[in-house]
């Protein structure tokens, strides 16, 4: 308030009428404070005012995306666990790909006196967190314009992982189907090229699919194209739970067209995997454990009792052998004659 009464050439008192609504401040020295709020970026903090003075807040904040994500609503229930063993509250923000929204929820929040910050962040530049005055832990991947704590999971090594099972399956020509490039979908990109080099295999780049969308539908469409091919490949793997549920959906669809389905191998589990005709194969992480690692980082933080430099937490791949990624590749993929 300090900085906004000298951009505005008032007072604090004056301030603080504009800020809280009161009367008896002319319109133009209002509007003028007004001006020096928005230049400035101030908030009020809601929280701050209704605590008495030395107490400490006892809520966190989780800025995430959809919650109707399986992948999202883990996170958040392993978090929440963690911090209610401690005696905290975890109040949510959901922001899907939303750089503005996301930034917009997050001043919020902070405006509310939480005691730290849980992100899984956007594309956009997070450099305004740095005066935020309290821990952050961003999740998943990490954010651009800040040097803070990250808990994530080794993408490139789950796609090194994906891509040397096919390969060692014998399989020479495999599709990869991805999201749109996020963080971590150039990482599992990064790992399968990774695995083709080591292997001495050179990749068909008209197999490598990036989807405008990623969304079931968009690979559904994407792999009835790429198998309708006079070459299809002998194997899919696909970058995201989502994607791989129109994978399937597409080969179910063609059915008897195809001589051999493709072997298949999804990039994170999801549920009734295991319970398919063919079980599928998948590269899993504990997502949970994102949650409660960040979680637990964060508490550590607000508490002062880890002090250490930003750390870089990266929680290992594993692969699930259930039957789709182990499909041989004689025939594989090649349409019917009959």
């Amino acid at each position: 308030m300090i900085d906004v009464a000298r951009r505005a050439g008032v007072g604090l008192g004056t301030v603080s009428r504009v800020v809280n609504g009161g009367h008896g401040v002319r319109d133009e020295t209002a509007q003028r404070v007004r001006a020096a709020i928005d230049e400035l970026g101030f908030q009020r903090n809601e929280v701050a005012r209704a605590l008495r003075p030395g107490k400490k807040s006892t809520s966190l904040a989780l800025v995430l995306g959809d919650l109707t994500n399986p992948f999202y609503a883990s996170i958040a229930k392993a978090s929440l666990e963690v911090a209610g063993q401690s005696g905290f509250a975890v109040v949510l923000g959901s922001v899907d790909e939303d750089p503005e929204g996301e930034k917009r929820a997050i001043q919020e929040l902070v405006s509310r006196q939480v005691a730290g910050l849980m992100i899984v962040p956007d594309q956009g530049d997070h450099a305004f967190l740095q005066g935020a005055g309290v821990p952050v832990v961003f999740v998943d991947r990490p954010a651009t314009g800040i040097d803070a704590d990250i808990v994530m999971v080794d993408n490139e090594g789950g796609g090194r992982i994906a891509a040397e099972h096919l390969l060692e399956q014998g399989h020479q020509r495999i599709a990869i189907i991805l999201a749109p490039s996020y963080y971590t979908i150039g990482r599992r990109l990064r790992g399968f090229r990774r695995a083709h080099r080591a292997a001495g295999i050179e990749i068909d780049e008209s197999l490598v699919i990036q989807l405008p969308e990623g969304n079931a539908e968009a690979a559904e469409k994407a792999t009835r194209e790429v198998m309708l091919r006079a070459d299809p490949p002998t194997a899919i793997f696909s970058s995201t739970n989502f994607l791989t549920e129109g994978v399937l959906r597409a080969l179910g669809e063609l059915g008897s067209e195809l001589e051999h389905e493709p072997a298949v191998v999804g990039f994170d589990d999801f549920r009734l995997a295991d319970m398919l005709p063919t079980p599928v194969t998948v590269v899993a992480s504990d997502i949970a454990e994102l949650g409660r690692s960040a979680a637990r980082l964060l508490l550590d933080r607000a508490s002062g009792a880890d002090t250490r430099p930003p750390q870089r937490i990266v929680l290992p791949c594993a692969l699930i052998e259930r039957g789709s990624g182990e499909r041989p590749p004689d025939s594989a993929g090649k349409r019917s004659t009959r």
